[in-house]
């Protein structure tokens, strides 16, 4: 067992991880900047260091200071959380030559699935359904209008190095492909530092579905059902839930079956999830993020299991202490993303928290680093919590979604809570009737009204 844990990263995830820990007996390290000095998981944690000024690039994701405060505290493993260096095979490899542990996966399966391309024909390899689309990178417009006149329009023009929706764009026809093409070359350029990009044939109401895998390094695999995260906006995330609405229990143990077995072959360890769209019956590969999610906690809620955990045990070298028979879902859990954001525009609104009250009662968990008298500072990321919910069945989880929402207080900036509050008015959204264009258009049309 570890004796201590250093966590690069911050916020609710570091909190959730610190928690993880103390119920394992680890002792755990906080990393901060001067910018989250009094940040909560600075307070909860065991041990703290500064590790650099506000800006990201100067502490968390310095890899020399991250390696340093290790050796200074003495912790034996690192775990990543989500964003920063959770998915750098460089950072996993500089940990292993310093005799420390990633709790995650190898560095060589972080570099293959962190290549759009090469994920793409691994996938296909492993037996994972693709989107049909160019066979490797894609050199010139001439090309890509090949491309696009075999598989027919629309297509859709993707960053290799890509993620967020940087360096992506749709070309409707042939006239339209120039100009796409080189606008995302442009933005992965100035995303990634790399503007190499591909085509996939572009689908038209698709839904996103995320299948959560688990493997151990040794050769076992399982899958703990899927998610549907097809409400975004600008291709981020902002409600999920699990089980998906749409999905047959005889889909979910087929594309469920195919993705365990593929972790399995590839020798995986850790948490990982593999990404598809999802129409018409059929689902298509996207991409592998090879980290924990944000939106883990509601595959959390319907099968009892806790994956942090689970990502401490698989890295300290134990097998899985679950098997795919013993995970039996159980109600459905939704998660919405509260972010200091100012609605219309979403923009980011960081400042001072005058008031917070985390709701509570029955199938409620508020994961959160907010308290009263916080200021939020304006360096990082907007999202401030993640409302997650737990019902008998659908019906159940939305209405203690609506219920639980009306309890939150979050006062001193803006959030996106009353966007929650109107999406809850939607028939579609009670229904489960929406697509990964939903929102967008939701959004256009309610601006329109105003």
């Amino acid at each position: 067992m570890f004796d201590k844990i250093l966590i690069a990263n911050r916020g609710e995830i570091a909190l959730r991880v610190i928690r993880a820990c103390r119920e394992m007996g680890i002792a755990s390290v906080a990393v901060h900047s001067t910018a989250d000095s009094d940040a909560m998981h600075v307070r909860m944690a065991d041990e703290t260091i500064c590790i650099g000024p506000p800006p990201s690039a100067d502490s968390y994701l310095s890899i020399p200071a991250i390696i340093s405060a290790c050796e200074v505290t003495g912790a034996q493993a690192i775990h990543p959380g989500y964003g920063f260096l959770s998915e750098n095979a460089r950072f996993v490899q500089v940990i292993e030559d310093h005799g420390l542990t990633f709790i995650g996966p190898s560095a060589e399966h972080i570099r293959i699935m962190g290549d759009k391309i090469t994920a793409k024909e691994t996938a296909k390899a492993l037996g994972i359904p693709v989107v049909p689309g160019s066979a490797g990178g894609v050199a010139s417009v001439e090309d890509a209008k090949k491309i696009g006149a075999d598989f027919g329009y629309p297509v859709i023009i993707k960053a290799t190095a890509g993620g967020g929706g940087r360096g992506m764009k749709v070309a409707a026809s042939e006239a339209e492909m120039e100009r796409a093409y080189q606008t995302a070359r442009a933005e992965a350029k100035a995303a990634f530092g790399n503007d190499e990009v591909y085509i996939e044939k572009y689908l038209q109401k698709p839904r996103h579905i995320e299948v959560q895998v688990f493997g151990d390094g040794k050769g076992n695999g399982v899958h703990l059902g899927e998610r549907d995260c097809s409400l975004q906006r600008r291709h981020q995330k902002v409600f999920e839930e699990a089980p998906g609405p749409c999905i047959t229990p005889e889909e979910r143990a087929r594309i469920g079956g195919i993705c365990a077995k593929a972790i399995a072959e590839m020798g995986y360890r850790g948490a990982g999830t593999i990404e598809f769209l999802y129409e018409d019956g059929e689902f298509y590969f996207i991409e592998m993020n090879t980290r924990l999610q944000v939106e883990h906690p509601v595959t959390e809620s319907i099968f009892g299991v806790d994956l942090v955990r689970e990502q401490i045990r698989v890295a300290e070298g134990y097998p899985l202490s679950f098997t795919q028979d013993d995970l039996v879902i159980n109600g459905h859990s939704i998660e919405v993303r509260i972010n200091a954001e100012k609605l219309p525009t979403f923009s980011p609104c960081p400042g001072k928290i005058t008031q917070y009250h985390a709701p509570g009662g029955l199938g409620v968990r508020m994961d959160s680093a907010l308290y009263d008298g916080y200021k939020i500072p304006p360096y990082y990321d907007s999202l401030i919590g993640k409302l997650i919910v737990h019902g008998r069945d659908r019906q159940e989880a939305l209405a203690r979604l609506n219920r639980a929402l009306g309890e939150l207080i979050v006062d001193g900036v803006d959030t996106t809570v009353p966007l929650f509050h109107a999406l809850l008015q939607e028939p579609d959204i009670h229904s489960g009737d929406y697509n990964i264009h939903w929102l967008e258009k939701w959004l256009a049309k309610s601006l329109e009204k105003e």
